[in-house]
């Protein structure tokens, strides 16, 4: 475990204190091998507090992962967010940005798709999920208004985005993306193969 600052804890919400904690460890140690008594005792509270809140250590992982979904969510609608010309522009950027939040939350990034965070267990996390991922379905179903994306079932589309992008960003987190395997700029030329695939136009 790395040395990260103990956070005492005084008053107030001792559920936040928990989660802010509990993110601190996992943005610092890259992984989740933490145990409740040790976000107790870095947070500065009892053994037994961290219960009142988490039953177990999994519940306390779901609600991570929930916040991840949260957080990615609002990343990729603040890119799409931007002004850009086109769909297929607002695209780019969405997908650099789920790529950037996971190379600075690699952490929480694996740990949103861990069997860690069974979405099937827990509805607020499936609903994170499943919110975040209806950002892309939104982009895609206006891209085949516009034209811009052909007109196959949107799943279709989905699926080989998400398959992209996502094998992307956990290639990046692991720093597999060398440039002497895949080129000097691999994401944007990556992006730019979907996106000729995926096109009207193609």
């Amino acid at each position: 475990m790395s040395e990260t600052k103990d956070r005492p804890y005084h008053h107030g919400d001792l559920r936040r204190a928990l989660i802010d904690t509990a993110l601190d460890m996992l943005a610092a140690d890259q992984n989740w091998t933490f145990t409740l008594r040790e976000v107790a005792r870095r947070t500065g509270v009892s053994h037994a507090a961290p219960y009142k809140h988490f039953q177990d250590r999994e519940m306390l992982l779901r609600e991570l992962a929930r916040i991840g979904f949260v957080r990615l969510g609002e990343s990729l609608t603040g890119a799409m967010s931007l002004g850009l010309p086109s769909t297929r522009a607002q695209f780019m950027a969405a997908a650099q940005a789920c790529i950037g939040f996971a190379c600075q939350n690699p952490g929480l990034y694996r740990l949103m798709f861990s069997s860690d965070a069974d979405k099937t267990i827990d509805a607020p996390l499936h609903d994170a999920a499943m919110k975040t991922f209806g950002v892309l379905l939104r982009l895609l179903e206006k891209g085949q208004r516009d034209g811009s994306f052909r007109p196959v079932a949107v799943s279709t589309l989905a699926a080989a985005s998400w398959a992209q992008v996502h094998g992307l960003a956990m290639l990046a987190i692991s720093n597999q993306l060398l440039e002497e395997k895949v080129g000097p700029a691999p994401v944007p030329a990556a992006l730019d193969v979907l996106l000729n695939g995926m096109s009207c136009s193609d």
